[in-house]
């Protein structure tokens, strides 16, 4: 059923559906600009010298937790071992 106050169309709350999609948008538009001021940062650091590939690679770690870290590098010396690199 449907009020004045919130119209339903097809089973759906239109106001609610609106409210949701326009908070997913303000919020894409929000990674949007943090994602280019990441790119500026990593534009810095190049210009500085640093190596953005290296960088991206120690962030990436430090996210993990120290055992799927561990795990990772002795995958990483097993494969490096049997390939001979």
């Amino acid at each position: 059923m449907s009020d004045e106050n919130n119209p339903e169309v097809g089973g759906i709350a239109v106001d609610r559906l609106r409210s949701l999609i326009e908070r997913i948008e303000r919020l894409e538009e929000e990674k949007a600009a943090i994602a280019s001021d990441i790119r500026d940062i990593f534009a810095e650091a190049k210009s500085a010298g640093f190596d953005v590939k290296i960088m991206r690679a120690v962030i990436k770690l430090r996210k993990m937790n120290a055992a799927d870290r561990d795990e990772q590098e002795f995958l990483l010396e097993t494969y490096r071992k049997a390939l001979d690199i």
